[in-house]
């Protein structure tokens, strides 16, 4: 039974990893798309996001057998704590590069209005936090994810300042309007992003470091 147990945790780490890994993808495709007003590309990470789907379904399933049959603690117990939080965070991204994918083609007649905003630089800040949050889980690197956790502070200024100029391009024309709303959309599916990479971030702590953190509570000594 230890056998047993140890290569259904090998798998189940493993499933993570490739459902991170695609999910990346998803997103670096969605970035990608957006920065060069790609549809075709769009419409590939809208199609490929049944895949994500199937991972999510399949790494809930394992985890629920692996409880069943066996009794984990300690490492172990976090280990399926932690990979049931992540899947379901990863799961969540990759919905959000579907969401950023649909915005592609509507904002093609608004390519001047999109490259005066921060989008870009925020959407390449935020993809970079998903990346090293699944590196940090890949590696057991509990430093890494609490750079994670810094980082989503800039992120969350970027959606302010995207939210602020969206609104003074809307009373200055009334044509800005209808990119305006899209770009607030986009930059609150980018806020999201980073949100759930850092919440991948503070279960990837928890899992190596058994503390619970949350809240930017690393920067404190207190319980």
């Amino acid at each position: 039974m230890p056998r047993h147990f140890e290569l259904e945790l090998d798998q189940l780490r493993t499933m993570l990893i490739r459902m991170g890994s695609l999910v990346e993808e998803q997103i670096d495709c969605a970035v990608r798309a957006m920065a060069e007003s790609d549809v075709a590309l769009a419409r590939l990470v809208i199609e490929r996001d049944k895949k994500v789907d199937e991972f999510d379904n399949a790494i809930d399933q394992h985890c629920m057998r692996v409880f069943a049959l066996t009794q984990p603690v300690a490492i172990d117990l976090r280990l399926l704590m932690a990979a049931l939080k992540i899947n379901n965070e990863l799961e969540r991204i990759g919905d959000i590069a579907v969401n950023l994918a649909e915005r592609v083609e509507p904002l093609l007649p608004y390519a001047g209005f999109v490259k005066k905003t921060p989008l870009r630089e925020m959407a390449t800040a935020a993809r970079e936090m998903v990346k090293d949050s699944i590196d940090s889980f890949v590696n057991n690197d509990p430093e890494l994810a609490k750079k994670i956790l810094i980082s989503d502070d800039a992120i969350d200024s970027f959606d302010r300042e995207t939210f602020n100029l969206m609104i003074k391009k809307m009373k200055e024309s009334p044509e800005n309007v209808e990119p305006a709303a899209h770009m607030m959309i986009l930059s609150r599916h980018i806020e999201r992003l980073a949100d759930h990479a850092t919440n991948i971030a503070e279960d990837v702590i928890f899992l190596v470091n058994a503390k619970i953190i949350k809240h930017h509570a690393y920067a404190s000594d207190s319980p």
